[in-house]
C-alpha cells in the first residue's frame, strides 16, 4: 500500500469529507491466482511469483485501496492450523482445513497457538519479513495485517453446525473455545506486527456474529471481538462482516473499529443509521450477482445507486464483502476508473 492510500483511509475513517468517496477493495487468494493465470499452489508457494501478482494488481487498478494489501493469507488455514488443525490442499482452489474437535472434552485439551512455533503461522511471518524487506525496492509497504476472527476460527476446528448448537446445548464449553480463539487472534496479530513494523492497522474477518440472534450475539460474540480491539488502540481497525448483520447493528456500533465492510443484505441507510459519525462504512455493491456476473455496464448502474445514497464523509465505496472468485478483471476495471475519477455515472 502507498503512504497516500493510507493517509486516504485515515482520513476516511476521521470522517474528512470527499467530493467522491475513496474506493476499496478486499483481494486474496480467491481472486488473485486466476486473476494472474496462475495455480492457487504456485501462488501460495512461489514467493517471487506471489510478489509479482501483487504488484502487478497495484499496477493495474492504481487509484483501487487494496485490503490489506500485500496480504499473505492461505485461505482459511493459518489460525486453524496453529491450534492444531490438519488441512488438505488442491492445485487449483484454496486449501481447507478439517475439523478436528469433536466434543467439548476436546476444548478442555485446547492450546493457545505460539505463532513462533505452531501450525503455518512460523512461515508466514518469515514471509511477511521477506517481502516487507523486496517492497521498499517499490515504494510500496504493507501497512495492515490481517486475522480471521475468534467466531470464524472456532467454526473452522470445532465446525460451524455444532458451534451454533453447542451455544445452546454447552454454552460454557463453547465460551471456553471462545476464549481460546480470542487469544489464538490477540496473538497471531501481535506477532504479524512484530514482523512488519511498517504496519500500523489489523483487519479481522468475522462473518459468523450475522447468523446468530440478537441475544446470542451479545453473549457469545460482542464481548470477544470488544476484547482482540481493545488490544489495538493506537492502531486503524477494520472489521470485515459480509453476512447480513441488519438486526445486531445497534451493538456491532458499539465496537472499537474505524472502517466496517459490511455486506450486500445491509440496507445502506440501516447501517448509516446506527454508524455515521462512530466508524466508516465500506461497500454496498453486491459481489456476485453485479461485481463477478454482472455487465462493466451493470457495475456502472450499481456504483451509481449506492453513491446516489452514499454521504459524503465515512464513506468507502466497494463491494458488500470480499472480490469473489471469478470476478472479472473488466469489472473490476469499472471501478478503477469511478475512482480516477473518469467514469460517467451519470445516465
Amino acid at each position: 500500500m502507498l503512504e497516500k492510500e493510507w493517509q486516504t483511509l485515515i482520513d476516511v475513517a476521521e470522517g474528512k469529507r470527499f467530493a467522491l468517496p475513496p474506493v476499496a477493495l478486499i483481494i486474496d487468494s480467491p481472486w488473485l491466482p486466476d486473476y494472474a493465470g496462475i495455480t492457487h499452489l504456485d501462488y501460495y508457494f512461489l514467493p517471487d511469483l506471489w510478489l509479482k501478482v501483487n504488484l502487478q494488481v497495484e499496477r493495474e487498478f492504481p487509484n483501487i485501496i487494496f485490503l490489506p494489501s500485500f496480504w499473505v493469507e492461505y485461505g482459511m488455514l493459518i489460525e486453524p492450523s496453529g491450534l492444531g488443525a490438519p488441512f488438505m490442499w488442491a492445485p487449483n482452489s484454496m486449501p481447507s482445513a478439517v475439523k478436528f474437535l469433536t466434543s467439548p472434552e476436546d476444548i478442555r485439551r485446547l492450546k493457545v497457538p505460539n505463532p513462533h512455533r505452531d501450525g503455518l503461522m512460523p512461515p508466514i511471518l518469515n514471509m511477511y519479513r521477506f517481502f516487507s524487506a523486496k517492497l521498499k525496492e517499490s515504494g510500496q509497504e504493507i501497512k495492515m495485517v490481517a486475522s480471521r476472527g475468534p467466531l470464524t476460527t472456532a467454526s473452522f476446528v470445532y465446525g460451524l453446525t455444532d458451534l451454533l448448537m453447542g451455544i445452546k446445548l454447552e454454552p460454557e464449553a463453547m465460551k471456553k473455545l471462545l476464549e481460546i480463539t480470542t487469544e489464538t487472534v490477540i496473538v497471531w496479530l501481535k506477532a504479524q506486527l512484530e514482523a512488519v513494523p511498517s504496519a500500523e492497522g489489523i483487519l479481522v474477518l468475522d462473518d459468523i456474529p450475522g447468523l446468530m440472534s440478537l441475544e446470542d450475539y451479545s453473549e457469545f460474540a460482542h464481548p470477544y471481538l470488544m476484547a482482540i480491539f481493545a488490544e489495538f488502540d493506537g492502531k486503524l481497525i477494520a472489521y470485515h462482516n459480509d453476512s447480513n448483520t441488519t438486526h445486531i447493528l445497534p451493538r456491532l456500533a458499539e465496537l472499537d473499529i474505524h472502517i466496517f465492510n459490511f455486506g450486500k443484505e445491509v440496507p445502506l441507510e440501516n447501517i448509516l443509521e446506527h454508524t455515521y459519525g462512530k466508524m466508516a462504512i465500506m461497500g454496498n455493491i453486491s459481489p456476485l450477482e453485479v461485481l463477478k456476473e454482472g455487465t462493466p455496464e451493470d457495475v456502472r448502474r450499481e456504483a451509481q445507486a449506492v453513491l446516489a445514497q452514499a454521504p459524503d464523509r465515512y464513506f468507502i465505496l466497494s463491494v458488500g464483502g470480499g472480490v469473489s472468485p471469478g470476478t472479472p478483471k473488466q469489472n473490476v476495471a469499472v471501478l478503477e476508473r469511478i475512482a480516477g475519477g473518469d467514469y460517467e455515472l451519470g445516465g
